[in-house]
């Protein structure tokens, strides 16, 4: 308990992941980005699908696992996305609805 807490304090104390969590998401515009940067891997065609089906992602996911999984890069294929902290709360907040 005391581990995950410690952690959960170093990933807050992220001054990106602060700000990204600081600001209103707009799912409208998180949804467009995700269909520049993201839809081409994770669109739901089984016979073209690169990435992993992200329905439901937010379930499994905290919002800090998925901040760092997009800026990472650390998962090849998938490249890493370096959005503003405005754009990163806009995609969260798409990925929270599907």
């Amino acid at each position: 308990m005391l581990a995950s807490m410690t952690i959960r304090q170093f990933q807050v104390a992220d001054p990106y992941v602060k700000s990204v969590l600081s600001l209103t998401g707009d799912q409208f515009q998180g949804s467009a980005i995700f269909q520049m940067n993201c839809a081409g891997c994770h669109i739901s065609a089984p016979e073209s699908q690169v990435g992993p089906n992200l329905h439901r992602v937010s379930d499994r996911k905290s919002e800090f696992d998925l901040i760092r999984q997009v800026t990472s890069g650390r998962t090849p294929p998938m490249p890493q996305f370096q959005p503003s902290p405005q754009e990163m709360a806009d995609l969260l907040k798409y990925l929270e609805q599907i």
